[in-house]
């Protein structure tokens, strides 16, 4: 395939960005016929349809290809200048970043916070749940994910986290009520917290404790989408869920939850994939979150 042009390239990035070509072109201080004229051409370049004229615009898989391109040359182009000591009037270091709900709300804003501000990094999280994250790596919408998936995202590198350790509780009271048989049989039957429609870590729970590859939660199910606001449900009873250790294991110890089936937690191993890029921002950032996750996440060896 013949190189791609510099220009074209940033325009594709522009559209997806902005979401249409006139807004693209408002961006790029160019006519909207500019912009359409530089997406028609690195599409007949490139042989393939990079856009889905929807609106918002949106890259089609071989799109995802060039997006991602450009970002990481962007990422690599604003590098070499900080490191030539050129003015770059583009502002801080912007750094997106896919996490998980759970990670956000015990472990992972404390790690930024050791993250050095010379030169400042803009960090943009972007809340996915961790099985989920690695699409918007593919999409060129992050540069950097926590992710339950050992599998490299093309151009990524990964390395392993740790294991997040979840516990199964619920209030006494719904026990009391819900929870009287055995745990194989009342836990498919008892209402269940989940975290919206994607989170399926109850129903996987339910499958490694019956052994049945069928079984899954309640049909009863509510969702709350915050991990703050799961566990504050489990605690007012509404179902039952697994609950970060971090979170549940103080009120397992004060009482305000029990633990649905004894010395059973769940472990969620997580990793880091980032693009295979030489930034020094994003190096810098991926050594703070591997330190911090060895702080507060269990060792796959222990």
């Amino acid at each position: 395939m013949d190189e791609l042009p510099l220009d074209q390239v940033r325009t594709l990035l522009a559209v997806v960005d902005e979401g249409t070509f006139d807004a693209a072109a408002a961006a790029l201080h160019v006519t909207p016929s500019a912009v359409s004229q530089r997406v028609k051409a690195l599409e007949q370049r490139t042989g393939r349809v990079l856009l889905m004229r929807t609106k918002p615009v949106r890259a089609t898989e071989s799109g995802e290809v060039v997006v991602r391109f450009a970002r990481q040359l962007a990422r690599l182009e604003r590098d070499a200048r900080a490191e030539l000591g050129m003015a770059d009037g583009s502002g801080p270091v912007r750094l997106p970043i896919a996490v998980n709900a759970d990670s956000l709300a015990t472990w992972f804003l404390p790690a930024l916070t050791r993250v050095p501000q010379d030169p400042p990094v803009c960090i943009e999280l972007r809340r996915e749940d961790e099985a989920h994250t690695t699409a918007l790596l593919r999409e060129g919408q992050v540069m950097a994910a926590v992710t339950s998936s050992p599998d490299a995202v093309a151009g990524c590198s990964v390395r392993m986290l740790g294991l997040a350790r979840y516990l199964p509780t619920a209030s006494p009271a719904f026990a009391a009520r819900y929870l009287t048989g055995t745990p194989e049989r009342d836990l498919r039957e008892a209402p269940t917290i989940a975290f919206d429609r994607k989170d399926d870590l109850q129903d996987v729970f339910v499958r490694s404790l019956t052994g049945d590859a069928a079984a899954g939660a309640g049909r009863v199910r509510h969702h709350v989408p915050t991990s703050e606001g799961f566990r504050d449900a489990v605690v007012a009873g509404l179902g039952w869920g697994l609950v970060p250790e971090q979170q549940a294991g103080p009120l397992v110890r004060t009482g305000e939850l029990v633990l649905v089936v004894s010395r059973r937690p769940m472990d969620v191993p997580l990793y880091w994939q980032q693009w295979k890029l030489d930034s020094p921002a994003l190096s810098t950032v991926a050594d703070v979150v591997a330190a911090a996750a060895a702080e507060a996440l269990r060792s796959p060896s222990a």
